[in-house]
């Protein structure tokens, strides 16, 4: 490389801008939105220790078959297939729902049908969210308790809201039906606190790098499942 000519300067670096970085809603000591308070309180509400302890004997019966467990958590899929069949259920009776709401007089045989056919769904649905359920740690497990409490008061209700359809009562199935879209609405609010915020549905062992060492269960198997 050669020097530089006398007299010349190089020419001169453009000046470099950043982009100021966004700070944290936190960062400033900014109040925490009310229902993460909520979704934290659960995770540490002992008084619910009870109903875990007397549901733990039913799910790890349920686990307890190798081919059952891996059909139930969605060991073909890849990932859980409960978030999968919640959709069947949720999309039921939010359309049966929508009816009561606009469809007039003529869609109430229809929102009946749509009634009916989500709580058929939600038995499957609930099935393998216990098979989820059976391998979460305490704090996880008292949430889980709290969700599956929720579906099953929307589950109730909707239960109601059809039987009171078939039996001619059409204005009180509506009002069953929507008290029971307000349980679906908040036990959905519970279960996904469970899957996002603390990623507690199982997978194959090729996607255990999204979880913590100390969050991994299964056996040690290449392809084998892995949950959270």
């Amino acid at each position: 490389m050669t020097a530089p000519e006398t007299g010349t300067t190089p020419p001169p670096t453009p000046p470099t801008t950043t982009r100021p970085a966004t700070p944290s809603p936190h960062s400033a000591g900014a109040p925490r939105p009310p229902l993460v308070g909520l979704a934290r309180s659960l995770e540490g509400e002992a008084r619910l220790d009870g109903a875990v302890d007397a549901l733990r004997p039913v799910a790890d019966a349920l686990v307890a078959d190798d081919a059952r467990r891996d059909l139930l958590l969605g060991r073909q899929l890849g990932h859980a297939v409960h978030p999968l069949l919640t959709d069947a259920p949720i999309g039921a009776w939010a359309s049966a729902v929508l009816l009561d709401l606009v469809g007039g007089e003529e869609s109430r045989a229809a929102a009946q049908r749509l009634v009916g056919i989500g709580v058929l769904a939600a038995v499957p649905t609930a099935v393998t969210g216990l098979a989820e359920w059976a391998h979460l740690g305490r704090r996880d497990a008292r949430v889980g308790v709290a969700h599956a409490a929720g579906n099953s008061l929307a589950l109730g209700l909707f239960a109601a809201s059809w039987l009171a359809r078939r039996r001619g009562r059409h204005a009180s199935g509506v009002v069953l039906g929507l008290a029971g879209a307000g349980a679906v609405g908040a036990s959905g609010f519970l279960g996904a606190h469970l899957a996002v915020a603390r990623n507690v549905s199982s997978r194959d062992a090729a996607f255990a790098e999204s979880l913590p060492p100390d969050q991994r269960v299964g056996r040690d198997r290449a392809g084998d499942a892995v949950v959270a």
